[in-house]
């Protein structure tokens, strides 16, 4: 099977179901901070490939919800830009596998690993009614 790099917002309950689905389906699954990373433009781009600009965007990020940010008003730099300062607003997990990497739980890599269970994957904010998952440090706090 495969090890899967999962960068993920620690704390995020639908990352946890997609950690666990790919554990389930037999794959390593090496988790890391989507949060704390050290991103570079041209490295954070490769995980978007040619998706479109505002999907590269996580619909659940606060500053998205309350309004006050368009994904749609972006170019590619200038959202590469925004997420570099704000990683909040990258959508996640972004996954790499065998130097195959991608945004968000479904498409092609995502289908591969986990073959026919993949239409049946966790992909947008499991919680909506909150709001806002916790913040890693409210996630780990007794």
């Amino acid at each position: 099977m495969a090890r899967v790099i999962f960068y993920e917002k620690p704390g995020c309950g639908t990352n946890g179901r997609q950690k666990r689905l790919l554990e389930q389906a037999g794959h390593e699954v090496v988790a890391r901070s989507l949060l704390s990373e050290p991103w570079t433009g041209e490295r954070l781009a490769a995980f978007f490939g040619d998706m479109p600009v505002p999907a590269r965007f996580n619909p659940a990020a606060p500053g998205i919800k309350s309004g006050g940010v368009d994904p749609r008003a972006f170019s590619a730099e200038q959202a590469l830009a925004l997420m570099l300062e704000e990683p909040l607003f990258i959508r996640r997990p972004l996954l790499e596998v065998e130097g195959v990497r991608c945004a968000g739980f479904e498409g092609p890599l995502v289908a591969r690993l986990l073959g026919p269970a993949s239409g049946d994957a966790p992909q947008g904010c499991s919680r909506p009614e909150v709001g806002a998952c916790p913040t890693p440090a409210e996630a780990v706090a007794p």
